[in-house]
């Protein structure tokens, strides 16, 4: 009888501890697949959190140290540089200049130009600089303001003598403000609307207007020359493509520059000529 009692106290003991080396083989799986889950879960956490800081499509962003185009400054970058002698104004409505171009030099003007560009033409600008010539095409079909404010301002001379106050390589080279006095804060006096392109339009070559929000275009314009420039956001008037002289455009981009990202070396724009074709 004792004999019988004590095995089943064995069998019972035996059954006890397979019973509990099976819950605890069980609870080690369920702690394996809740350290897997929690694991997965994490990283797809990581994953989206990283589309979200990065941007809602593929496109790359644009260094967090960069500040895009401007034309208004906390501090004016240091120039090495200052803006060039300013010429005449018109006080009332802006005549449009003639194809060979207005006889005295306008700095000033009081009112936005009205259209004076010819449907039929195409246009391109040859812009002489200290360093060689640069050839854009402008795109009137996509940026009619934009374009004839450029025309405007170039045929009544506003550009001669104006700087490339601004140089971030592998970004933009920036120039058009020939009024100052603190360089990259002047305009012609009045602003032209936006017209801006799609996402992704930026390109190396391109070249649209520096602004300091929305509808605040004036005269000052930049040509993307690098990665940087490609991944701005589409808050720029798109008016135009270097064609011819992006060489000169990389030399520009080359210069020894300033803390403030200004040219040490005057570095300007002796004039443009407006071509018609």
């Amino acid at each position: 009888m004792t004999t019988d009692k004590r095995a089943r106290q064995k069998a019972n003991r035996a059954s006890r501890v397979a019973a509990a080396e099976s819950a605890a083989a069980k609870e080690r799986i369920r702690s394996r697949i809740t350290t897997y889950a929690v694991g997965a879960a994490l990283v797809v956490l990581a994953i989206v959190g990283v589309a979200i800081l990065t941007s809602d499509d593929d496109s790359e962003t644009v260094d967090p140290g960069i500040t895009a185009p401007t034309t208004t400054f906390e501090a004016p970058p240091e120039p090495g540089v200052s803006a060039p002698p300013l010429g005449g104004s018109i006080d009332g409505p802006t005549p449009c200049p003639t194809a060979e171009g207005a006889d005295e030099r306008i700095t000033s003007f009081a009112e936005t130009p009205p259209m004076c560009l010819d449907e039929a033409v195409d246009y391109s600008a040859v812009l002489d600089t200290s360093l060689g010539s640069i050839t854009i095409e402008l795109d009137a079909e996509n940026a009619p303001l934009t374009v004839n404010n450029f025309v405007v301002v170039s045929r009544y001379g506003f550009y001669e003598g104006a700087p490339f106050h601004r140089i971030i390589p592998d970004f933009v080279i920036q120039a058009g403000d020939a009024v100052g006095p603190n360089l990259g804060q002047g305009n012609p006096g009045y602003a032209v609307e936006d017209e801006l392109p799609e996402a992704g339009a930026y390109e190396i070559g391109s070249v649209a207007m520096a602004n300091s929000g929305v509808d605040t275009n004036g005269s000052q314009f930049f040509v993307v020359t690098g990665p940087q420039g490609v991944a701005l956001p589409p808050n720029f008037s798109l008016f135009g493509t270097v064609v011819e002289g992006m060489d000169v455009v990389t030399a520009i981009e080359q210069s020894e520059t300033t803390t403030g990202n200004a040219p040490v070396d005057n570095i300007v724009i002796n004039s443009v000529t407006i071509l018609e074709s």
